[in-house]
């Protein structure tokens, strides 16, 4: 009796395939979707069973249900594989020479901007208990944000984003994407996060650490039950920034881009 072949490529079939169970493992952690997956295969294995035992109909029923079992299990667990693929998508520095190939504008986006407006309104809004959130682009394209919310293309001012943002205002709900001197639309929808994170925090919080998670952005928080500012960058965040260190806070995170957009450009060339 021979042993079963075992070459290099199923050793690296073995590694990839435990990977996606990792990486699926992963997404599903701390959601519902285990459970779920268990009742998935008991239904396949009541099918399997049923098969054997030639049970015609209900092997029949078993069987259309397992059918369309797909597009079932995109629909239940699209929540899950979005966010999979938005963990594969953080992997994004890796392949920066692609999007420099397709977007020559990201070299300039963070020299460009004037962030005392932005710290100004922060600051007032703070201290008024207005909640605000604030998407600060970097090198990702946030295309995708900007047109699920309210295209405004104006320079930033203070005024104009206390106006955005002012209770019962029609676009106050929502992410402002900032890009360069530009306001570019309000109102954005922005992906929560994953994360297991404290009961204080609100949904505001929930979805600047949510989008730091897929972007390089910077994002700031406006409390508005406390008026507390935080800033969310790189899948973390950090609260009650200290107003007067706000700027410098923001200045330092886009030299953290900056230096890492620059050591991949020296390790490419």
């Amino acid at each position: 009796m021979g042993f079963i072949p075992f070459t290099f490529v199923d050793v690296v079939d073995i590694l990839l395939v435990s990977t996606l169970f990792y990486g699926l493992y992963r997404a599903m952690k701390g959601t519902s979707a285990p459970y779920i997956m268990v009742g998935i295969f008991f239904i396949y294995l009541a099918w399997i069973l049923v098969k054997t035992f030639n049970l015609v109909l209900f092997s029949t029923i078993l069987g259309q249900i397992i059918s369309v079992g797909v597009i079932a299990i995109l629909i239940i667990f699209q929540p899950e594989i979005r966010h999979f693929l938005q963990a594969i998508g953080r992997q994004r520095q890796r392949f920066e020479w692609l999007t420099r190939i397709f977007d020559f504008r990201h070299r300039k986006t963070a020299k460009e901007i004037d962030l005392r407006p932005i710290v100004e309104a922060c600051v007032e809004m703070g201290e008024q208990k207005v909640g605000a959130l604030i998407i600060i682009k970097q090198s990702n394209d946030l295309g995708i944000v900007e047109e699920s919310g309210i295209a405004i293309d104006a320079k930033v001012s203070s005024a104009l984003i206390q106006n955005v943002f002012f209770k019962n205002a029609p676009l106050h709900d929502g992410g402002m994407v900032i890009s360069g001197d530009r306001v570019v639309a309000a109102k954005c929808v922005l992906p929560s996060t994953q994360q297991e994170v404290p009961k204080s925090y609100g949904m505001r919080h929930r979805a600047a650490l949510g989008m730091s998670e897929v972007s390089d952005a910077i994002i700031i928080a406006v409390s508005e039950e406390t008026g507390g500012i935080s800033l969310a960058h790189d899948s973390v965040i950090k609260r009650n920034i200290d107003p007067k260190q706000l700027q410098q806070s923001i200045r330092k995170l886009m030299s953290i881009n900056n230096r890492r957009r620059a050591e991949k450009e020296q390790k490419e060339e």
